[in-house]
């Protein structure tokens, strides 16, 4: 073989891995590529995996669940209504945002169609693709480059974060993105003058609680971090504060209103956390989701929530879940502690490999330690943010521990989550850099003294 080929054979990979380094080089701080990166992924994930071809069984009813069927009440001119297999009029069963988005959809595109499907999916996508963007200002503004890097980038390429914005149609990766802007947007509060951010600050909020109520959760901490953060650089948040409640109460009201209108009581946003509390506290119940009572699984549920209407069907199962939880009170606590467990641990899983189950589990658990001891770790170091990152955990999940857990209900928060544990691994990286760094020598007339 010729030397000059030989020559270039052993330098293709050199010279290969020398393009890479000034491609990375290029784009491991672009906002715009990793955005790119994550949405190609998650759309090319779509195709492979044919994720839009959802199952036909039930009438569709695994498009989309409950708001699958309120999409498709509203765009046969139903309005928001049957959010199970029956016609059984208006609702407040789930939030109105992400249904009116699928409606829109579905009468573009087609009801229950493969291409609703695609483009659900891939608008799931692009919210699940846009949230590296928070993520890398979240992370840098509170830890630094490194650990916005490892983080926007983590959650641009893990197969566990695309799996709920390419197989789910439903709020969960623009709950997420809604709540790391509303993150983001606290920290920075602090040094924005004018009312603009307030305006941002209650707009964000009212389209949150549109998309998920749960997220309100969080509302107080995030009002009051903020408040307290400008108040000790002398910086005035009053009137800020009351246009921000304006414009939040401006935007969620005419949906209260619709809500009076119907019910004739006042229902805030959804109504079903007395069905949803039931189904987790009962006398079979054991920690998880108790599917069997849900109205879509079981026909005698179903009927009475025909017979009886929505706010008192809803009405009598907190009662009943009310009536377990004051007659066993002891009970409700392990259950709740239980589903602490589950939450961060993940829920039991069954799988026709066992092992592969299992495996899930360990790494579900394995991102919950992360960012627990990257929590304790930036507590410590009095990192900036770090209480609100205390915060959010701490108030967030705290609905999940009464009614139950679901791996889903934890991805609204999985940026925060990521953060903390890039995190704590570049901590860990420094400590072993610094242990196996050499030692100075020892000076010669010293070492011979």
């Amino acid at each position: 073989m010729p030397e000059n080929v030989l020559h270039v054979k052993e330098t293709q990979p050199g010279a290969f891995a020398t393009r890479f380094a000034r491609f990375w080089a290029d784009i491991r701080t672009s906002l715009f590529w990793m955005v790119v990166i994550a949405f190609t992924l998650r759309v090319g994930a779509i195709v492979v995996m044919h994720s839009y071809r959802f199952r036909a069984a039930e009438a569709n009813f695994g498009f989309g669940w409950e708001m699958g069927r309120v999409a498709r009440a509203i765009a046969a001119g139903e309005g928001f209504s049957n959010p199970f297999h029956a016609v059984t009029g208006p609702t407040a069963w789930e939030p109105p945002l992400y249904p009116y988005l699928i409606a829109g959809v579905f009468k573009v595109f087609g009801i229950y169609s493969k291409a609703s499907a695609f483009v659900l999916l891939t608008l799931n996508s692009l919210f699940s693709s846009l949230t590296c963007i928070p993520i890398f200002l979240i992370a840098k503004r509170c830890f630094g480059e490194k650990v916005a890097v490892g983080s926007a980038w983590t959650w641009a390429l893990l197969p566990y974060v695309m799996y709920w914005c390419t197989r789910w149609v439903w709020e969960t990766s623009l709950s997420a993105l809604l709540l790391a802007l509303i993150f983001l947007l606290t920290l920075e509060m602090q040094e924005k003058d004018g009312l603009k951010p307030w305006v941002c600050f209650g707009l964000l909020w009212a389209i949150a609680a549109l998309n998920s109520p749960v997220l309100l959760s969080f509302l107080p901490v995030s009002a009051i971090w903020a408040w307290r953060q400008r108040s000790k650089l002398g910086r005035r948040s009053f009137h800020g504060i009351v246009l921000a409640s304006l414009i939040f109460l401006a935007c969620i009201t005419p949906w209260l209103l619709r809500n009076y209108r119907i019910f004739g009581e006042f229902v805030v946003i959804r109504d079903n956390l007395g069905a949803e509390l039931r189904l987790g506290n009962g006398p079979w119940a054991n920690g998880t989701w108790m599917y069997y009572l849900h109205p879509t699984q079981n026909n005698y549920a179903m009927q009475q929530y025909e017979k009886m209407g929505e706010l008192a069907y809803i009405a009598e199962r907190e009662r009943q879940a009310l009536g377990f939880i004051q007659d066993d009170p002891s009970r409700f606590l392990r259950l709740s502690l239980k589903r602490f467990i589950y939450y961060w641990a993940g829920v039991p899983r069954s799988s026709e490999i066992p092992q592969l189950a299992q495996t899930k589990n360990s790494l579900f658990l394995a991102s919950s330690v992360l960012a627990f001891l990257g929590l304790g770790r930036a507590l410590r170091k009095r990192k900036f943010g770090a209480p609100l990152f205390f915060w959010l955990i701490l108030v967030y999940p705290a609905v999940y521990y009464i009614v139950f857990p679901y791996p889903r209900y934890r991805h609204a928060i999985e940026p925060e989550i990521a953060i903390l544990g890039v995190f704590l691994i570049t901590e860990a990286e420094k400590k072993s850099t610094r242990l196996s760094a050499p030692s100075a020598p020892v000076p010669l007339e010293r070492a011979t003294e």
